[in-house]
């Protein structure tokens, strides 16, 4: 029952991050509010690889980065915005499979994110990794590109719900 609830989810959200992904020019790549933040093109990057940690977080305990780095192929061009659609669409089909292959019943498993013998985050509940680093996290960082986007005049969709760059048709009864 779990799973099917998160999958659910899942597919509402993906929706969204496809939208969201589609919405950026190349012109706005390189754009970072400040120097320190990360740029259009790196949260989009980020973006689409969470969807690459969907197999590391629903169906092992532990997530090793380094194993992680060296197994996804799916590397986006900086430079071309079209790129991160395409790398999302790949990853997608990834992470919906993790969904549906997962076993509920290890969900209240201890799951922890490691860098070789580095641990990074937990032990925790697995189910708690799912929420907070996959989900949460993507939500996160959707919003700061939609920020992103916004500052460099560039129009966003809405995901939940129409933004003021929608044309709203009232309907009177």
């Amino acid at each position: 029952m779990m799973k099917q609830a998160l999958l659910q989810e899942f597919e509402h959200e993906a929706e969204n991050t496809r939208k969201l992904l589609k919405a950026i020019p190349d012109s706005a790549l390189g754009y970072r509010p400040q120097p320190e933040l990360w740029s259009v093109a790196q949260l989009a990057s980020h973006i689409v690889d969470i969807y690459y940690w969907y197999e590391g977080t629903f169906n092992l305990d532990t997530f090793d980065v380094l194993i992680h780095k060296s197994k996804n192929p799916n590397a986006p061009d900086l430079e071309r915005a079209a790129s991160f659609v395409e790398i999302f669409e790949e990853n997608y089909k990834l992470a919906k499979s993790a969904i549906e292959n997962s076993d509920e019943a290890t969900y209240n498993n201890d799951w922890k994110l490691v860098e070789g013998e580095k641990v990074w985050i937990g032990p925790m509940p697995k189910i708690i990794a799912i929420r907070s680093m996959l989900y949460n996290h993507l939500y996160h960082h959707r919003g700061e590109l939609v920020a992103h986007l916004r500052a460099t005049g560039n129009k966003v969709p809405g995901l939940y719900g129409p933004t003021y760059d929608d044309k709203i048709t009232v309907v009177e009864y």
